[in-house]
């Protein structure tokens, strides 16, 4: 989880009052001279409260590659594109050939466990009928 740095969030007074050091937030007195003494001025109702926001961090793409063998027919191959790829028929059509050309073709990108997931699925569909289909998976 990576750290952003400091974001501007308007807070009421009510909310600034009850806030904990240990919770992340700090409310800035613009009247402050830095240990807590206003200088005598007793508006210190003004001020900016920061809060520092953490944000996930996005998955690491992965690429699904399906390779080329001499003996899967090309049909097989559209029906695994259209099953588990959720492709149209032109759609798995160009994929097939592309692989068939060239040897090995991109399905689609996923995160890990979801590429990881399609790659299985489409080799025990492959074995339960008999063909050497071979799928595998790369980072993107």
């Amino acid at each position: 989880m990576a750290l952003t740095p400091k974001i501007l969030v308007p807070m009421t007074m009510t909310e600034r009052r009850y806030s904990r050091a240990e919770d992340g937030i700090r409310a800035e007195d613009g009247n402050s001279d830095g240990n807590g003494d206003s200088g005598g001025n007793d508006r210190g109702n003004v001020g900016i409260a920061t809060k520092t926001r953490s944000r996930t961090k996005q998955p690491t793409p992965y690429r699904v590659l399906m390779l080329n063998d001499d003996y899967t027919p090309m049909e097989f191959v559209v029906l695994c594109l259209q099953r588990f790829f959720r492709m149209d028929m032109e759609a798995a059509t160009r994929v097939m050939l592309h692989v068939h050309q060239k040897g090995v073709g991109v399905c689609g990108t996923f995160s890990y466990e979801v590429a990881e997931t399609k790659v299985s699925q489409v080799m025990d569909f492959a074995q339960q009928n008999q063909h050497p289909l071979q799928c595998t998976l790369e980072k993107a």
